[in-house]
């Protein structure tokens, strides 16, 4: 039995809001970890839908300001660099100074650039600034996102890895990828609710929810012992987990091959609806969002209903992920109306509803306590890279054509092939069949560590 387990055996949990700046002693009581689970929930939903709310609304901006598609993915690319540069660092930082400062610094930097996001691009629809220098500005703007940004999902997971036990580990890493995923899903939908009253309000209520949701987490979120507690800061700079040890490179692995393939979806099914179904600029944004929160909905099916109800494994979580998203690449190839194409985007949601959770909690699973947050940033950081890669692959006229304007088709091709070694992975590789040793080998170690 666990120190935090023995303690609420012996003594009627009180939730009492710790300072927000002091770090005592003592563990976290179960009903302080529920209160914190759910805050927790609602701040990786908010960053989820910061994350893709653009992708449904600055298709249609960026053909009204002149902007390319490349111009426009290159907005995202850039922040996804330095996410995927950035991540691991803070993640390892926060096994140092806590999970709730880097949690604090990701979410304002979160606010703050989408504020001034949406203020540039009211700038520029107002005509009021070239696109030559509204460019760049968006660039840095975005940037800001992601560079800083990047720290609030690597530390949360961490957060959660902390005050779980390894049974409960897959389950709670799992819906904190559920929240996040189920953000990235419904983003596109909160843009086509709020942009009925004007393009830019969803960007301005993405950022006001993250506003308070760092208010919630400087408040009320319980942190009494730092992770440099049990692991000096240069314990951690000798013996940190790396990127390519055998524990964390199958992940890492992994978890670029799925962002690769989601982003396709994510990044291209805006314009890929916008040119098939030959839509008008002012119905695309509706259009395309009922899609996207068909994919939402069943995004949150898979993570809400199946995962939390039935306690899948992960493996297989990412066996029939890889299937469910196959089919629906092959629904968006084949597709030629509106309806097939939703359902392709519903298949979509569902199936990396089930892969993102199965990836999370298998990477945590893989690793010892004290490489929580190094390995949640290596994921975190990872996520992004396909965000990086679709729009250089495919949108890129400097290669000498773009591949998606001579077969819109393409890239949806790819993202089936993508996927299957996925499947592979879950069915064959021996990370696999390695997690339960895994969880017998760190059992004893996390009984003496005792959960914050």
């Amino acid at each position: 039995m666990t120190t935090e387990e023995k303690t609420a055996d012996s003594a009627a949990p009180v939730a009492v809001p710790p300072t927000p700046s002091s770090f005592g002693t003592g563990v976290t009581t179960p009903a302080e970890r529920k209160r914190a689970f759910q805050i927790l929930f609602l701040c990786q939903l908010s960053g989820g839908m910061g994350q893709t709310l653009v992708y449904a609304v600055m298709p249609p901006i960026a053909r009204r300001l002149g902007m390319s598609e490349f111009e426009t993915t290159m907005i995202y690319s850039l922040s996804s660099l330095l996410w995927i540069v950035t991540s691991p660092f803070w993640g390892r930082r926060s096994d140092i100074v806590g999970r709730k400062p880097i949690m604090m610094i990701g979410l304002l930097a979160f606010a703050i650039s989408t504020t001034i996001f949406a203020c540039l691009v009211l700038v520029g629809l107002k005509g009021w600034v070239h696109l030559s220098i509204l460019f760049p500005m968006l660039l840095v703007a975005r940037s800001i996102f992601g560079g800083l940004g990047s720290g609030n999902g690597s530390a949360a997971q961490a957060y959660v890895a902390d005050r779980t036990t390894r049974s409960e580990r897959a389950s709670g890493v799992a819906s904190l990828g559920a929240a996040f995923g189920i953000g990235t899903a419904i983003g596109p939908g909160v843009a086509a609710a709020f942009a009925v009253i004007h393009v830019v309000a969803p960007f301005f209520a993405v950022a006001a929810l993250a506003y308070v949701s760092a208010a919630l987490i400087w408040f009320f979120l319980p942190e009494r012992t730092r992770p440099s507690n049990r692991v000096s800061e240069k314990q951690g700079r000798k013996a940190g987990l790396r990127w390519y040890d055998r524990r964390a490179l199958p992940w890492v692995g992994i978890s670029i091959i799925l962002s690769f393939a989601q982003s396709i979806v994510m990044q291209l099914c805006a314009f890929y609806f916008i040119d098939m179904l030959e839509l008008k600029l002012d119905d695309a944004t509706q259009m395309v969002s009922v899609g996207l929160m068909a994919m939402a909905m069943a995004a949150l099916f898979a993570q809400i209903g199946l995962i939390q109800r039935f306690n899948l494994s992960v493996q297989w979580l990412l066996r029939w992920g890889s299937i469910i998203v196959i089919f629906s690449f092959v629904g968006l190839v084949a597709g030629s109306s509106y309806g097939i194409l939703v359902t392709a985007l519903t298949l979509s949601g569902l199936g990396f509803g089930l892969l993102r959770p199965g990836l999370q909690a298998g990477a945590s699973l893989s690793v010892s306590h004290r490489d929580q947050g190094a390995m949640a940033g290596f994921i975190a950081g990872t996520s992004a890279t396909g965000m990086i890669l679709t729009p250089f692959i495919f949108l890129n006229s400097f290669i000498g054509f773009n591949i998606y304007e001579r077969m819109h088709q393409a890239p949806f091709i790819v993202g089936a092939l993508l996927v299957v070694p996925i499947l592979a992975f879950a069915l064959f590789h021996p990370s696999m069949r390695g997690l339960q040793q895994a969880a017998e080998d760190f059992e004893d170690e996390e009984e003496g560590i005792g959960l914050q």
